[in-house]
């Protein structure tokens, strides 16, 4: 249920109002816009009568809200969210780029790339150290070793980290970790959504294979239900009947999502794709689809890398494509 006040509502009132609410066992969610307050009721609000609520002076008006996911909607919470990252943000009108390699291979490898990416406009270096793989016997990542480069690297350019978790057992290893990555795989581990809902790092979740819209929000609700409020959704294709890219990558996910939630949504091109030349075309429609950001994998030698070499892009591509993205944003900006 969503209450919509008038402006200026008398503060006591209001009160009076929350503290009745809370009595009924039902969490209040203050969402203040520039024309109106909302409040997001959540919890089983079938008992409340919505038209005593209308009736009070400071209400204008009063809806049920059918979609499962609360706090992840959009009428609950009508300004977009800003998750704030180090330095830099993710949303608000900003172009964010995340890059780095698939894997951490080597503390020379992860501090050469995250050098090169920071010096062509990322503002936050990508790389996993736990990786999950289809096939038992290929390269898993270098696991806490590889947490440990990656802080390497940070500490020698600044730029925040993000890398994905596997599993609860896992977190006292993120404490450091400035975006823990949720992997496709893991979309649905609710016990670990759960977890992450309890810390208040920034989580960014994948889509999965074959997830729908509402499913991916409901997995992004097990995070916020449980407090933690800095989330960010990220489009890395579906599974379909196509095989000659790796995933099909569903650009429809930002102007879809832009409508059913406030949280900020960054596409993932590399995934997508799984051919680097296909890389720049798909973060170009990426960024005229209106995302907040991409995460684009980057690898200063392909051929060899020990993960996804095949949709890895060279530093030298990467500094091209950063530069011709964020001219089209600062473009579709200034016309918006």
């Amino acid at each position: 249920m969503i209450v919509v006040l008038k402006q200026n509502p008398d503060a006591q009132q209001l009160s009076t109002l929350i503290d009745w609410l809370k009595e009924k066992h039902i969490e209040v969610h203050t969402s203040t816009g520039e024309l109106h307050t909302i409040l997001g009721l959540v919890g089983d609000t079938a008992a409340i009568d919505a038209d005593l609520i209308s009736a009070l002076d400071i209400v204008e008006d009063v809806k049920r809200v059918q979609e499962p996911y609360k706090n992840a909607n959009r009428k609950f919470h009508p300004e977009n969210t800003v998750v704030t990252v180090g330095d830099t943000q993710i949303g608000g009108g900003t172009l964010t780029l995340m890059a780095g390699p698939c894997s951490v291979e080597s503390e020379e490898q992860i501090v050469a790339i995250a050098k090169s990416v920071k010096a062509s406009g990322a503002t936050l270096l990508r790389g996993g150290a736990f990786k999950p793989r289809t096939s038992p016997y290929s390269f898993q990542g270098m696991g806490a070793e590889g947490l440990e480069l990656l802080k390497i690297a940070r500490q020698e350019t600044g730029l925040p980290i993000v890398t994905e978790i596997m599993d609860t057992a896992q977190l006292p290893l993120f404490k450091d970790v400035d975006v823990i990555q949720v992997g496709a795989r893991n979309m649905q581990n609710f016990d670990l959504l759960k977890q992450l809902g309890r810390q208040e790092k920034p989580v960014m979740i994948k889509r999965g294979l074959s997830a729908t819209y509402e499913e991916w929000l409901m997995s992004a609700e097990y995070v916020m239900a449980g407090g933690n409020h800095n989330v960010i959704l990220c489009e890395r294709g579906v599974r379909t009947f196509e095989s000659y890219t790796r995933n099909m990558l569903d650009l429809g996910a930002v102007p879809v999502l832009r409508k059913l939630t406030h949280l900020p949504v960054i596409i993932d091109p590399s995934h997508a794709a799984g051919k680097a030349w296909l890389v720049p075309q798909l973060s170009v429609a990426a960024v005229a689809a209106g995302c907040d950001g991409l995460i684009i994998e980057v690898h200063n030698d392909p051929e060899h890398a020990a993960c996804d070499g095949p949709q890895s892009i060279r530093p030298e591509t990467f500094a091209e494509v950063a530069k011709k993205l964020h001219g089209l944003h600062n473009y579709l900006s200034e016309n918006a």
